[in-house]
């Protein structure tokens, strides 16, 4: 749980991803998390990084979601600086990008065919983690990216929450770190068949 502020049950999440081809899967694991977390009696947050706005295409982008069992004091802190859980959708990210930044022990899950053994190798910091997952959501949902435009933040999204690569990922986060209920969670995604897959299909090794 994150000791950023003297909320002791608040947990910070940061996604990771690309811009614009795969930036409304992260987005997903974020809302469908909190909004999960949300069915459960829990205060809950989530919003884009707009210091990494404007959106562009490949350019690395953060999404965060907060859950809290108590109201949320740092609703306008628009960054999580010391994240308890990161996501990271596009796996190239964990190559060259400081992902954990500010992480002062925590969760990592990867969208990998790889095994946590070998993303492991690429992470710098390794005594910030508690468990590295990996799950194949791309394979679990046969690669379904759903690039939509109108689902930026405030717009209407048409295709639907967690109907690609973000529903094995929401499982598997619920799975790892245990934010909320996998039967919650099945009730916000559209893709209810790849979110429990990848809740059963995740690999974790903890550290």
């Amino acid at each position: 749980m994150s000791t950023a502020t003297d909320q002791k049950t608040l947990t910070e999440i940061t996604v990771w991803t690309r811009g614009v081809i795969i930036d409304k899967e992260a987005r997903d694991v974020a809302n469908a998390l909190a909004a999960g977390a949300a069915l459960e009696g829990k205060y809950v947050q989530s919003f884009d990084n707009y210091v990494d706005l404007p959106d562009r295409v490949n350019v690395p982008l953060r999404k965060y979601a907060r859950i809290s069992d108590h109201e949320i004091e740092t609703k306008y802190v628009y960054e999580n600086d010391h994240p308890d859980i990161v996501v990271v959708v596009e796996p190239t990210l964990v190559k060259g990008v400081n992902i954990l930044r500010g992480m002062k022990k925590g969760y990592l899950i990867v969208n990998t065919n790889r095994s946590p053994e070998e993303i492991l190798k690429f992470i710098p910091d390794k005594s910030l983690l508690k468990a590295i997952a990996t799950v194949d959501a791309d394979s679990i949902s046969a690669g379904k990216k759903t690039i939509d435009l109108m689902s930026n933040e405030g717009g209407m999204d048409t295709t639907g929450m967690g109907a690609g690569i973000a529903a094995p990922l929401i499982g598997a986060a619920a799975k790892v770190a245990g934010i909320a209920k996998v039967d919650s969670l099945a009730k916000v995604v559209k893709d209810a068949a790849a979110l429990k897959r990848g809740y059963d299909e995740v690999k974790v090794v903890n550290l």
